[in-house]
């Protein structure tokens, strides 16, 4: 993965504020919804999200920013404690080969000392010294009895309606493989989906397993707040005055909203049952009213509205002080 600065756009330098307003802005611009006919937009979106959770976090950005971690959040090799330590590289037969430096003396009395030290060290798994090239001393590792972390962990973003359905998903991993993934219905944000056996390989270990932790996209329209979904419904000013009924949006069939007379907006109606899927049940749909005056200027409802503030004057504002 790229690194997360240069996919948000943003310079190490920039504040946390920043980070998320270019994040959002992104996320809004390439979000897959918003375009249906890119079959990369996923990919771009992934890779956007990716980015945030590193360095859109504090903790994850200064381990990011140290070198702890790489692009995609997994630790890197410090090497040994007391600054240079043996370079390693991989041998034949599932064995690590470390180079170490002699200081021109061969592979002899201190390689010898070298060897001591190293099997009080590693438990006596070395399989013994052999010369090297420019005067150094190489020594082989057998590295069963270490633990190796094969897991292999990726993000995957999903939209709302296949957090709430689930479905399958294509998935990318870093070594260009790619899987298909089936989404469990009900799957939440933060969630790891574990396949046994599809992350990385070594020599003499069984494969680990692929970690894909979710996280849901976000929706043009709905808000999530738990397993509560809120969202904006803009009405007419003669909907809001005479009131009618109304078509809403959910994750399913929209269904009808009868709006009372004299609604002002930012009242707001509960639909039970319309939320997100949770323990023994469903969330509820929240809507609020927002009045939508119509665009440009219209004189006849300018009229109209001079002589209702001659005739009926009021101020919702007589509370405020």
């Amino acid at each position: 993965m790229r690194d997360p600065y240069e996919v948000l756009g943003v310079p190490r330098s920039a504040n946390a504020a920043a980070i998320k307003s270019a994040y959002r802005k992104l996320a809004k611009k390439h979000h897959p919804d918003s375009n249906k006919g890119d079959p990369k937009a996923a990919e771009r979106f992934a890779e956007i999200n990716s980015a945030n959770e590193i360095i859109g976090d504090e903790d994850k950005r200064k381990q990011f920013d140290r070198g702890e971690i790489d692009a995609e959040g997994k630790p890197r090799f410090q090497g040994f404690p007391g600054g240079g330590g043996p370079r390693g590289r991989a041998g034949p037969g599932g064995f690590e080969s470390y180079t170490f430096r002699s200081g021109g003396g061969g592979a002899g009395a201190g390689a010898g000392a070298f060897e001591d030290i190293l099997n009080s060290m590693f438990g006596g798994g070395m399989r013994g010294a052999r010369p090297g090239a420019g005067g150094s001393a190489q020594f082989e590792f057998d590295t069963g009895g270490i633990g190796l972390d094969l897991d292999l962990n990726v993000a995957m973003t999903v939209s709302l309606e296949e957090a709430v359905k689930g479905g399958d998903k294509r998935v990318r991993l870093p070594n260009g493989k790619e899987l298909n993934v089936k989404i469990p219905a009900g799957v939440t944000e933060g969630q790891q989906i574990r396949l046994r056996g599809q992350g990385e390989t070594a020599q003499g270990h069984p494969p680990g397993d692929l970690l894909i932790t979710i996280s849901i996209a976000p929706h043009p329209y709905f808000k999530v707040e738990g397993s509560d979904l809120r969202i904006d419904l803009p009405v007419t000013l003669y909907e809001a005055v005479l009131g009618g009924k109304v078509r809403v949006p959910t994750l399913g069939n929209a269904v009808e909203l009868s709006v009372p007379r004299n609604t002002s907006s930012g009242r707001t109606f509960r639909l039970k049952g319309k939320g997100l899927p949770k323990a023994g049940g469903t969330g509820d749909l929240f809507v609020t009213i927002r009045i939508m005056l119509p665009d440009g200027n219209d004189a006849e409802l300018e009229a109209l509205m001079e002589k209702w503030r001659d005739q009926h004057p009021y101020n919702p504002r007589s509370g405020l002080g």
